[in-house]
């Protein structure tokens, strides 16, 4: 089995069925993610699919706004089954007239104006479209770019407007803003099933510091929060994790729960021999992943910015390419782990630098 981590896995609200809050709270996101993917801190390899029933699973709920100390929810596997909280849970009358902030990852790659790839479009229209049928108001929220502060009309997420309105067959209204009176306004026409996407969330620099007050003007045009930006969740953003300070419910969209639900069984019973290709810029954001990867896996496969950390490690020369200085011990601790677990760790043995490929 094969399995891909390329970012650290989310974290997503959890059913307080038969839970206990845990008293120790996670330093940071990555760490929060390896609990996810493997259970209490410590513990070892399951030698058996009954170990994997039995033992305590934990999963990360809600950050607290403005600090990336989590707060864990405890439940015994064999008493009940974890999974995120989803729109599919809520009833009828909890979504009807509603205005729903739905958090979609629609960082698609441009070319000028023109969508290149418009996967991440389309893979936001089911919740999208479950909650317009359902007589939602549906308010989209996303990132684009990385832009400097401030509008960046390179960086608008207007061209996403037309493209979600002609895969839902209807218009969808795009705002100038993301927070403030102009955005209320374009609330307060919409009805029932209308779909209006907010400006890019990033054009604040508030958004990625997970600033309170942004937050809670991110949300104060909404009556709960949909998160369903897979591939953004794990970061302790305003948009991501502070609107859940003033949204309740906070539930997963359907894109985030099947995700979810494909990590937890690729986790809790891999087929094997079992291997994880783990890219990304930084090992320091990836430790708690790696550490409970090794724990898990036949193999693991290093990939992106992170190897030449790795390499430069193993002594190697990587001219300028990025290195987290002061992680090479780290990743030289990484390595030894897996060579006294017997797991194979492997580094690419070449690399190019190319503007496009072809």
């Amino acid at each position: 089995m094969l399995a891909f981590v390329l970012n650290s896995v989310t974290r997503a609200s959890t059913s307080s069925a038969k839970g206990r809050a845990c008293s120790k709270p996670l330093g940071n996101a990555s760490f929060a993610t390896s609990s996810w993917l493997g259970g209490s801190v410590g513990s070892g390899r399951p030698s058996s699919l009954e170990q994997r029933r039995l033992r305590p699973r934990v999963l990360p709920v809600a950050p607290t706004t403005g600090s990336r100390a989590r707060s864990l929810v405890c439940v015994q596997a064999s008493e009940v089954t974890m999974r995120a909280r989803s729109i599919r849970d809520l009833q009828d009358g909890e979504i009807r007239g509603k205005r729903v902030f739905v958090r979609s990852d629609l960082n698609v790659p441009l070319d000028g104006k023109r969508i290149t790839d418009d996967t991440r479009v389309r893979a936001s229209v089911p919740t999208i479209k479950y909650l317009m049928e359902k007589g939602a108001k549906v308010i989209v929220a996303s990132h684009l770019g990385r832009p400097k502060g401030g509008f960046e009309d390179k960086y608008s997420l207007a061209p996403v407007a037309s493209r979600l309105s002609e895969l839902l067959g209807k218009p969808v209204r795009m705002a100038k803003d993301c927070i403030g009176d102009a955005v209320a306004s374009e609330v307060a026409a919409m009805s029932p099933g209308d779909v209006l996407l907010l400006e890019n969330v990033r054009f604040y620099p508030e958004e990625e510091k997970n600033d309170p007050e942004f937050a809670r003007k991110l949300a104060a045009n909404a009556d709960l929060y949909v998160n369903d930006a897979f591939g953004t969740a794990h970061r302790a953003h305003a948009s991501t994790a502070g609107v859940t300070e003033f949204l309740k419910p906070a539930v997963a969209g359907f894109l985030l729960e099947k995700e979810l639900d494909y990590l937890s069984n690729a986790i809790e019973n891999p087929k094997r021999p079992f291997a994880a290709i783990v890219g990304g810029s930084k090992v320091s954001s990836k430790i708690g992943v790696l550490e409970k990867l090794l724990q898990k896996c036949d193999t693991i496969v290093i990939g992106g910015g992170m190897v030449f950390t790795f390499l430069r490690a193993r002594g190697l020369k990587t001219g300028s390419s990025l290195v987290e200085e002061d992680k090479i011990e780290l990743a030289r601790n990484i390595e030894e782990q897996a060579r006294k677990r017997g797991i194979e760790l492997l580094l690419p043995v070449d690399c190019g630098d190319r503007r496009q490929i072809r």
